[in-house]
């Protein structure tokens, strides 16, 4: 007697259909909530649409598209099983660097990777993305949910996205617009954002022995829970501030740090200084330096140090700038200039010592 074998299947190889159909069930509300009038049809097309006759009101419309992820941050995520919040860092990567020109947030697509499909979680993810897209004024138009058995643990994960904006061409804002005795304003970031993570994993964790569960008497709380707290999107208050003052420039301070990013907008031709004297990084920065006896400027390239956002404004608007951002409640203080480059080789420096 032969004996009957079972042929090879889909699901027997470590993928679900179905729990993936599921996902996209739960998820659906949380999208619907990010949609704008130009988004067309629904989630589970094969691509994602927005109406570009939208744009008809600009004279010269100039696309900006950013994309990104979070970086080892999903395995504090994966760890804690927390799972609704990293969607926001996702977003907050994506769109500040779109807003950095001037450019206002239309729509976001997202790229999920399991090595097991947990609907809820999957959906978890998808909320804190949607979330996120609310903050940054943006639609979420669309994604893709992959598993990937034997390649990811069954709880292992990662997310990208990638986004579109819109910025007229004579509003752009960039190096071509920042002249010498601009004042650079600094808006405080919410944590460590989403930038660094290896460092501070290896940090913490291997050379300093600590625990997620740590309850860390400086921080307030426990360090999972510091290390969780989501980047701050800044994308609706760069735009409300570009309306209401003259803004040359803004830089998002994401991996490489704050001087090195500052100079990414900076002309060749001129400088800028950032005065440390003008705040003092929050606790978790502390926290890091010390445990892995990490140098200032070490630190400095690889964390934001307490700074998330800048922006580059004439003198005459820092008044009204600050004053905008503080009626967004966002804290925000000059913390530099600009200067004509003299015997600099950089684009940006840092000058003073933090405060304390």
């Amino acid at each position: 007697m032969t004996e009957k074998t079972t042929g090879a299947s889909y699901a027997a190889a470590g993928v679900d259909i179905e729990a993936g159909d599921r996902a996209v069930e739960l998820m659906k509300e949380w999208v619907k909530k990010t949609q704008r009038p130009e988004v067309l049809g629904g989630l589970g097309g094969f691509a994602g649409l927005f109406d570009a006759s939208a744009l008809k009101r600009y004279e010269r419309p100039l696309l900006a598209s950013a994309t990104d992820g979070v970086g080892t941050k999903v395995d504090i995520a994966r760890q804690l099983g927390v799972y609704d919040t990293i969607g926001h860092d996702l977003v907050a990567m994506v769109m500040d660097d779109i807003v950095v020109c001037g450019a206002e947030p239309l729509f976001m697509t997202d790229y999920i990777c399991v090595g097991k499909v947990h609907p809820e979680r999957v959906a978890a993810i998808v909320k804190g993305i949607a979330e996120g897209c609310v903050l940054a004024g943006c639609a979420l138009v669309g994604g893709e949910t992959a598993e990937h058995p034997g390649l990811l643990g069954p709880d292992d994960f990662d997310v990208a996205g990638a986004g579109t904006g819109v910025v007229e061409y004579d509003r752009l804002l960039g190096a071509d617009r920042i002249r010498t005795g601009d004042a650079v304003i600094a808006m405080a970031s919410s944590g460590l954002h989403s930038n660094g993570y290896s460092l501070v994993r290896h940090v913490l964790f291997e050379r300093a022995k600590m625990s997620l569960e740590s309850h860390v008497e400086e921080l307030g709380r426990t360090l999972g829970e510091e290390l969780l707290e989501p980047t701050k999107i800044y994308s609706l208050d760069c735009m409300a501030l570009t309306r209401t003052a003259e803004v040359h420039a803004y830089s998002h301070i994401t991996g490489g740090g704050l001087a090195a990013n500052l100079a990414r907008v900076i002309p060749d031709h001129l400088h800028a200084t950032v005065d440390r004297s003008t705040w003092a990084p929050g606790a978790i920065f502390h926290l890091v330096g010390k445990a892995g006896q990490v140098e200032q400027l070490e630190l400095e390239k690889t964390l934001n140090m307490g700074v998330g956002m800048m922006a580059v404004v004439p003198g005459e608007s820092v008044d009204v700038a600050l004053t905008a951002l503080a009626d967004r409640g966002v804290d925000a203080w000059v913390a530099g200039e600009i200067l004509d480059r003299g015997d600099h080789t950089e684009g940006a420096t840092m000058t003073g010592s933090y405060a304390s």
